[in-house]
């Protein structure tokens, strides 16, 4: 069965919840008129998929063809700019507050019933073995060229297995857990709402994104996670492809394929956040700023 984007956003909360959730909340959370969610939650309940202000089994049933089946963790990268940490040690491997950075990411993931996990490493990559201690059920991907390309080499690698996933950039230290959810309606990348930034940024219009740029007025700040359909993730397998043997292909950032280069292809939502949900540690100077032990 096929949901609307409202039907799957109440049986998501239903799914979430303890107990009963009354309509009201159900307009607080998702901002829909108390009209629509009548309407919807009448729709539901003749469906028999909600019952008494819950999610009935057969809810979750539908549900579950929505469910995350994947992770991928683009891990390879040297991390110049956290030079001299990241001489002896890769990015995400990094400890902040005595907390691997990657350790946020897996945690997230974990929560949210995901367990097909993969990372694709690169430099130092005999490190990563140690994250199997607290992790058995990782793969790691190889990547012999990480020191040759951009990022995109990263998800070249793993292209195959971006149906159903998420996608991470390995150097984001989640703050907030919960904005990794079990279940997603559509291919999708996370950000916060910005009056101005410099730094790389949507713009979105009716919940789509149009342009992905760097620096921007009355945009949305990228965060370096996306969630890929089975049916766009199938396309990106063979876009990255296409991209990465094209001129100059190898030198660009693997998210360019979709949101740049084949745009045409793809219909993206902005999944909307909020600022410090995840933070990116970019420099050596915001690791000093961020955990102070890094000063001594």
């Amino acid at each position: 069965m096929n949901l609307t984007k409202k039907q799957f956003d109440i049986l998501d909360i239903l799914a979430e919840a303890d107990g009963a959730v009354t309509q009201r909340q159900l307009e607080e959370r998702t901002g829909y008129s108390l009209g629509s969610i009548n309407k919807i939650v009448k729709d539901l309940g003749e469906q028999k998929l909600v019952a008494d202000g819950r999610i009935t089994s057969d809810g979750l049933d539908v549900l579950e063809t929505y469910r995350v089946k994947k992770a991928v963790i683009l891990a390879a990268g040297f991390g110049t700019r956290l030079v001299p940490i990241t001489f002896n040690t890769p990015k995400p491997l990094v400890r902040v507050h005595g907390k691997r950075i990657i350790d946020g990411i897996l945690d997230a993931c974990i929560a949210a019933g995901i367990e097909e996990i993969y990372v694709v490493r690169g430099y130092l990559a005999e490190q990563f073995d140690q994250l199997l201690y607290q992790y058995p059920m990782l793969k790691f991907i190889e990547n012999p060229e990480y020191n040759e390309a951009n990022n995109i080499s990263s998800a070249m690698c793993a292209r195959h297995l971006l149906q159903g996933a998420y996608v991470f950039e390995a150097d984001l230290l989640v703050n907030n857990p919960k904005i990794i959810k079990k279940y997603q309606y559509q291919t999708n990348y996370l950000g916060y709402y910005r009056d101005r930034t410099d730094d790389w940024c949507f713009t979105v219009k009716d919940g789509i994104i149009t342009e992905h740029k760097v620096g921007g007025l009355n945009c949305y700040h990228e965060y370096g996670i996306s969630y890929w359909s089975p049916e766009d993730g199938a396309k990106l397998a063979d876009d990255i492809a296409t991209a990465y043997d094209m001129p100059g292909g190898k030198e660009l950032y693997w998210d360019l394929v979709a949101t740049q280069i084949f745009k045409d292809h793809y219909r993206i939502a902005l999944r909307e956040c909020k600022e410090g949900d995840v933070i990116e540690i970019d420099t050596y100077k915001e690791l000093k700023a961020i955990d102070p032990t890094y000063n001594v």
